[in-house]
């Protein structure tokens, strides 16, 4: 294994743009450092005492996240549009809905769908929008958001990677409100039914849902957006957005590609020896970037990110790979989003994660081999040259020099 060593925690000055994502102010993501925690207790009587009557919602994007959530608050009272470019799915849920399974019970849902050509006449009264489209589509997704929001209306990007900036950018910091979704585990592999595959957090000491603003202040239509996602799973609104956001950014990053690129799932991946390798290191430099960029780093997918960042150590080492390997009994075999988009055919978010964690990493001075070798070899299947296979984790690690 080699040496990685962490650096110290400083005062983030930038982060790099992306194709997907600009720069996130040193004044926002220091506030949001400096931010106090606020008590499980304070959040649960914020909680109660919010807005969560039934609401406007426009939902851009109907795959399986969008699909997901739109279903759920459809069902309980509000008034939910969602508008996607798939035809098939539009089509599907207009004539017979959504049908939702996973760890509660199925049902069924039927809130309004428009396909994307017929959005110009939705009305602009709509008191949240949000955008649930893969992150590169993030720029057209927040500009269609915006010209149908009520004059106090908001976006929320519910996506993964680091969307925010950009919906800044469009939106205004204003009107936009960040929603990091950890553990949620969605598909949707036809038209009209979307599945979970993970088990629910709430009642278990896990939010799923974590709601905040840019600047880290604690308001009420952040507080209200928690409470109102809390019909799904568990919710609480955050003064540490960048945190959060990182934390999701490390815990994709350590299995999305690595699913996408071998074709096999998270159990298989985690009962093989090279599949935890790739696992622990793709972590470890993932946490190493966001502590030198001065972000407050919760704990992601079983230990501290000072402990993944550590993990050059033998001893933090084996013990996060005595973590991760999987207990017998039940577990399952779940296949991420980037696996799902691999499968069919779709452009992945490689650049935006993985490619995010790489140029972070280089702006700050932090090494990472693995996730840069991750992001040429996903690029390879994506374009053909190779086949997704689970050789390609030896390929990665050979090229990273492990």
């Amino acid at each position: 294994m080699s040496s990685r060593s962490c650096s110290a925690p400083t005062r983030a000055t930038s982060t790099a743009t992306t194709s997907s994502s600009t720069a996130v102010s040193a004044e926002t993501s220091s506030a949001a450092c400096r931010a106090s925690p606020r008590s499980r207790a304070d959040e649960t009587i914020s909680l109660r005492r919010a807005d969560t009557m039934g609401k406007k919602l426009l939902f851009v994007g109907a795959g399986a996240i969008g699909s997901y959530l739109g279903a759920f608050l459809s069902r309980a009272g509000h008034d939910v549009t969602l508008v996607d470019p798939w035809a098939d799915q539009v089509e599907t849920i207009r004539e017979r809905g959504i049908s939702v399974t996973g760890p509660h019970e199925p049902f069924e849902a039927r809130p309004a769908a428009i396909h994307v050509h017929e959005a110009a006449r939705l009305p602009r009264d709509y008191a949240i929008a949000f955008v649930a489209m893969k992150v590169y589509d993030t720029p057209w997704a927040t500009q269609l958001a915006l010209r149908h929001l009520a004059p106090d209306g908001y976006v929320v990007a519910a996506q993964n990677c680091w969307p925010d900036p950009v919906v800044a950018a469009i939106a205004g910091a204003s009107r936009a409100v960040g929603l990091v979704m950890s553990k949620i585990g969605v598909a949707l592999w036809k038209p009209g039914r979307v599945e979970r595959g993970l088990e629910r957090g709430q009642g278990k000491g896990h939010d799923v849902f974590r709601a905040g603003e840019h600047d880290g202040r604690v308001t009420p239509r952040a507080t209200a957006l928690a409470a109102m996602l809390s019909v799904i799973d568990g919710a609480q609104v955050t003064d540490n957005l960048w945190g959060e956001r990182w934390a999701k950014l490390c815990a994709n990053a350590m299995g999305n590609p690595v699913q996408a690129m071998s074709g096999l799932g998270s159990l298989e991946i985690a009962s093989s020896e090279v599949g935890r390798t790739i696992t622990i290191h793709l972590a470890a430099e993932s946490a190493r970037v966001g502590l030198a960029l001065g972000y407050r780093v919760p704990k992601f997918n079983g230990a501290e990110a000072g402990e993944w960042a550590g993990a050059d150590r033998r001893e933090t080492y084996d013990a996060l790979d005595r973590m991760l390997t999987p207990a017998s009994g039940k577990a399952v075999n779940w296949r991420a989003s980037m696996a799902q988009d691999v499968a069919k055919g779709r452009p992945t978010e490689i650049d935006a994660m993985n490619g995010f964690v790489v140029a972070q990493g280089r702006e700050r001075g932090v090494p990472t081999p693995v996730s840069s070798a991750v992001v040429e070899v996903m690029h390879e299947v994506e374009h053909g040259i190779l086949k997704q296979a689970p050789q390609n984790i030896e390929v990665v690690l050979r090229r990273a020099g492990l």
